[in-house]
Formats: C-alpha cells, sequence, structure tokens
C-alpha cells in the first residue's frame, strides 16, 4: 500500500464516548465467534438471488451480499482505490479484490483485534486494515474511488458525520454504498413491540440507534450526494436472517461444550442476533436498505 497518500489529521483529545468503548469492547471479544456465522469472517447479513443462491447456505448468501454492494460501485476490472468503513476483519474487503486484482483497499475499524487478525487474512493482498474511527479518517481527500459500509455506520446511529466524511474521502464521481437495517419511522412512532425489540438490538449490539431511511436519504443530498439511490431489500435478506435461531442453538452447544460457559460478549452478540429476528417481523417499522449514492 505504499502508493496510497494519507492526510495527517489532528483531533483534540476526549473522553471516548461510551458507545464508542462499547464497541472496541464487543468486537474486541466477540469477532472470533463470528466464524461460526462465516467462515469469510462476512459480519452482515446475506442477500438470497434466486436460481443463484441457496437459501440453505448462509456463506453463499452472504457473499451475494458482498457481490451486490460491489457491483453497484461499478468499478469494474480497473486500477482503483475501495474505502470499507467499517470493516470488520475484512470480509467484503477479500472478496472484492479477489474478484479485482488491480483493486487496493483499505478499510477502517475501531477494533484492535479486527485490525491485527484482518491484516494477517490481507497478507497476500493490496490491501490493509487501519485501527481508526470512520468519522474521521486518515484517508487523502479525494483519494477514494468507491466507499462501502455494510451493516457499520449502524454504530455511529447513521450520522450524518459518517456521510460526510465518506464524501471528503470520495473522489467526484465516486461512489458510496450503504448496507443496513434503518427505521421506516421515527423511534417515538413505533409500537410497544417494535420499541421493546429495538432497544434490545441496540443495548446488545452496540448501536447507537438505527436511522430513520427517509430522513437518512435527506442528508445524503444535504451533504452533496447525487443520485441517491434507495432499495428495500428486506426479502432478499430475510432468508439469511432465519438462520439466526439455528446458528444461535449450535454455537451455543458448541461453545458450551468447549468451554462450559459463554463470554459475556458472546451471550451480548447471540442476544442481539435473537433481537435482530424479532426485529425483522416487525416490517412496518424495520426495513433493509441497500442505498446508493454519488459524489
Amino acid at each position: 500500500m505504499k502508493d496510497l497518500v494519507f492526510e495527517k489529521k489532528y483531533y483534540p483529545i476526549e473522553e471516548k464516548e461510551k458507545n464508542e468503548v462499547d464497541i472496541i469492547d464487543f468486537y474486541d471479544e466477540a469477532t472470533e465467534d463470528y466464524e461460526f456465522w462465516s467462515k469469510d469472517f462476512n459480519m452482515h447479513f446475506g442477500y438470497y438471488a434466486p436460481f443463484r443462491t441457496n437459501p440453505f447456505k448462509r456463506d453463499e448468501m452472504l457473499n451475494e451480499m458482498n457481490k451486490q454492494v460491489l457491483n453497484r460501485l461499478n468499478l469494474n476490472q480497473g486500477k482503483g482505490l475501495l474505502a470499507d468503513l467499517g470493516c470488520g476483519m475484512g470480509g467484503s474487503i477479500r472478496y472484492a479484490l479477489k474478484k479485482n486484482q488491480n483493486l487496493s483497499a483499505i478499510g477502517v475499524t475501531l477494533s484492535e483485534f479486527q485490525v491485527n487478525e484482518g491484516n494477517k487474512l490481507l497478507n497476500d493482498l493490496n490491501a490493509v486494515i487501519l485501527k481508526e474511527n470512520y468519522n474521521h479518517t486518515s484517508l487523502a481527500t479525494n483519494s477514494c474511488d468507491g466507499a462501502i459500509a455494510i451493516e457499520s455506520f449502524c454504530h455511529s446511529g447513521h450520522d450524518k458525520s459518517s456521510f460526510s466524511e465518506a464524501h471528503r474521502i470520495l473522489k467526484s464521481g465516486g461512489k458510496l454504498i450503504i448496507a443496513d437495517a434503518f427505521l421506516k419511522k421515527e423511534a417515538q412512532e413505533l409500537c410497544h413491540g417494535s420499541a421493546f425489540a429495538y432497544q434490545k438490538l441496540c443495548d446488545h449490539w452496540s448501536l447507537e440507534k438505527l436511522g430513520d431511511i427517509k430522513k437518512v436519504a435527506s442528508d445524503l443530498k444535504k451533504i452533496g450526494y447525487k443520485n441517491v439511490k434507495v432499495e428495500d431489500i428486506s426479502f432478499r435478506v430475510a432468508p439469511s436472517v432465519l438462520h439466526v435461531p439455528f446458528a444461535i442453538t449450535g454455537f451455543m452447544f458448541k461453545k458450551l461444550w468447549e468451554n462450559g460457559s459463554l463470554k459475556k460478549e458472546s451471550l451480548h452478540n447471540l442476544k442481539g442476533s435473537f433481537y435482530a429476528l424479532l426485529s425483522g417481523l416487525h416490517m412496518q417499522s424495520f426495513g433493509y436498505y441497500i442505498i446508493t449514492c454519488t459524489k
């Protein structure tokens, strides 16, 4: 990655917000659990494509989500720099670079564990994972050909600062693709069942909040993004969400057999997965979307 340009940026030293600390602790301790969910360490839900993916094979659907997101970037086979904002263990980066060897990629995450272990998995690829906050990265302005955020911006509440930072690092004409769960209405408008599932989901997965999809689309336009396209893919994602109860049961038996107990972070992860499934049943309140927008 010697050819990449970074900006040296300085930020005031502040006490980290509780949510950021929770995110770091959660992913430092629970990331290895995701290998049970995906052998490729894809830390997200999948995309079911009829006649192309098998709904009983979870990794096929998870990698299909990578494919769907990356296809929308239209980077083709030319050279380019991809930024993964909230990259986890770099599963999407590895998928992208194996499909297009001309790409370079930079991922950012707050988790030291994900940086160390993820970079080992990227050892033979032109990519690196940095320990940085995706709301203020060291990437140079106008340096990236495309940026993706798969189930990551929810940790900062789909805040405008996340969209603005992505806009800053993108070249003119570069695209940001977001794949994530969103609210279909304001949080205060949720029914009691939806509100309960929403609160528990945020608590157990260290999410600041989920953005209202209409407000998110409006915020992107205000920041300066063009051609903002919002696709509701909830029914495409549903088959992978239905894997959750089986994955939870299998993981619990495996860990209890090996260790006799579950780590606190693992329990939070499992509970979060359960409430993700419960939230998905409230289709009037929650939806899963892919957002495509251009700088």
